[in-house]
């Protein structure tokens, strides 16, 4: 299987796509390789796409090197076929308001206290996210969810773009993501710009602006170690 070409990511640049057809490129048991995917692949903390492929319900996405497999539950198409991909889009709209709601809470965080990221997940329409606090400010988690859905309100745009490393090095504003830490055989970095709030090196997807996330509660603020607290928001 390593001589697979690398799966071009539809989603990438097209968080929107619902449907695409794709050539069957390589077969591993109940799971095959496409030239290119709309499927999100699990990463980033972030889960995949489901959906269907042809006639089978697309149940993982995962990623080996630069090819992505898709396992199925169905008749699994033959090598050269051409195929129909098409995404839950229902998960995948509350994923992308999901992920969104995290870059906004990320960006309010840092912009009012300065405070890096050290970890996060989310499944549709909840998520959690780390910080560096120690201990959280009174009335923190408050103070958060209000200012959290004063940014949606103002219907911030977000823009994804693509950069050569040396340029994303030399945006002060991208620092904090680590991008110092993308491999030398790296030519591009993908960022995610809600203009004006937060900027970051990021593989997701995303809504088109704040205002599209909808409403964001934080429910539960917690301590998980010293100088690290968790904070857990749902979407509705």
């Amino acid at each position: 299987m390593d001589d697979l070409p690398e799966t071009d990511l539809l989603y990438l640049r097209d968080a929107y796509l619902v449907e695409f057809d794709s050539t069957v490129v390589g077969i591993d048991g109940d799971r095959v390789a496409l030239d290119a995917t709309g499927f999100y692949v699990t990463g980033g903390g972030q889960p995949h796409d489901t959906g269907t492929l042809g006639g089978a319900r697309v149940v993982e996405v995962t990623k080996d090197g630069g090819v992505a497999w898709h396992r199925l539950e169905g008749p699994v198409p033959a090598a050269g076929e051409q195929a129909h991909g098409a995404i839950d889009w229902e998960r995948r709209h509350a994923l992308m308001r999901t992920h969104t709601a995290l870059h906004i809470l990320c960006g309010v965080i840092w912009n009012e206290y300065g405070r890096a990221v050290t970890g996060g997940n989310m499944e549709p329409l909840a998520a959690r996210m780390d910080f560096e606090f120690d201990p959280l400010p009174e009335g923190f988690g408050a103070r958060i969810e209000e200012r959290v859905n004063e940014e949606i309100a103002r219907d911030r745009p977000i823009v994804v773009t693509f950069l050569p490393p040396a340029a994303v090095l030399a945006d002060e504003d991208l620092i904090r993501t680590k991008t110092n830490l993308v491999p030398e055989h790296v030519r591009e970095v993908r960022v995610v710009d809600i203009v004006g709030l937060d900027k970051q090196a990021d593989g997701g997807t995303h809504v088109r602006s704040t205002a599209e996330v909808g409403h964001v509660r934080v429910v539960k603020t917690e301590s998980k170690g010293r100088g690290n607290k968790r904070v857990r928001i749902v979407v509705e």
